[in-house]
């Protein structure tokens, strides 16, 4: 690593994922070679385990949920700079280049990526620009769009908030009280695994409906019996379409 140049700690959440999680460290470490690679495990029972600890520099265990996982993760980071990513992501060419030319403005304390999802239906296309529009119109970013942050600015913020949802747009709002965020215009291709569990069409209407509530104040506590309501048992998925939803 270049002298001066800010150190990287990469913190990846997981559970249950053996099916993801050697294909992504492998991606990820090409990705950023020099970063130190914290894979935190919620207990899985699957391959998970077995899986990262060859591919990762550090692999710990946590109580399962994001922000419990990725606060354990931050707590034991090296890195000055640290980068929240879920296993299920494809990441963009001269990443690490885009975070680091970010943060060479000292007033920026982080930022994220825009977001793709794979699909070709319309509904996906709605899906990017909601995400991508809570980023850019009322600043925040849920955990798909890869939030990074100095270390010292997500100190200063507390940490991840453990509430049941919408714990990543509640950090990316805290992180903003401490500096400028800024959203990179290089994509995150983001798996569509729970719009497939749940269907596109009602997935992206539930976010909605959430985001909306959210940007308009109603607290956490009574958005996440809401989101319980609205998502109901899963769509029934078409023969070979359906892939485990996120976890952790």
């Amino acid at each position: 690593m270049d002298k001066g140049v800010p150190s990287l700690s990469i913190i990846v959440p997981v559970f249950d994922e053996a099916a993801l999680i050697g294909p992504f460290l492998s991606h990820l470490r090409v990705r950023a070679p020099d970063a130190e690679i914290i894979v935190v495990d919620g207990a899985s029972r699957d391959g998970t385990r077995s899986i990262a600890r060859p591919l990762a520099d550090v692999l710990m265990s946590a109580p399962r949920g994001r922000a419990s996982q990725m606060n354990a993760g931050a707590a034991i980071a090296t890195g000055e700079v640290l980068w929240f990513l879920h296993a299920d992501s494809i990441l963009p060419h001269e990443t690490v280049r885009d975070i680091r030319s970010a943060l060479d403005d000292p007033r920026v304390a982080g930022g994220c990526f825009r977001l793709r999802l794979p699909g070709r239906q319309w509904i996906y296309r709605v899906s990017d620009s909601i995400g991508n529009l809570g980023v850019q119109v009322f600043g925040f970013a849920l955990g798909d769009h890869g939030i990074f942050c100095r270390r010292t600015a997500f100190e200063q913020s507390g940490g991840y908030p453990v509430v049941p949802i919408l714990e990543d747009a509640e950090l990316y709002r805290r992180l903003a009280r401490n500096g400028r965020m800024r959203q990179l215009s290089s994509e995150i291709v983001s798996s569509p695994r729970s719009y497939e569990k749940w269907g596109p069409y009602r997935t992206t209407a539930i976010y909605f409906c959430i985001l909306v509530l959210y940007v308009l104040g109603v607290p956490i506590r009574f958005l996440h019996p809401f989101y319980q309501d609205l998502a109901g048992p899963p769509a029934t998925p078409r023969p070979g379409n359906l892939s485990p939803a996120k976890a952790s």
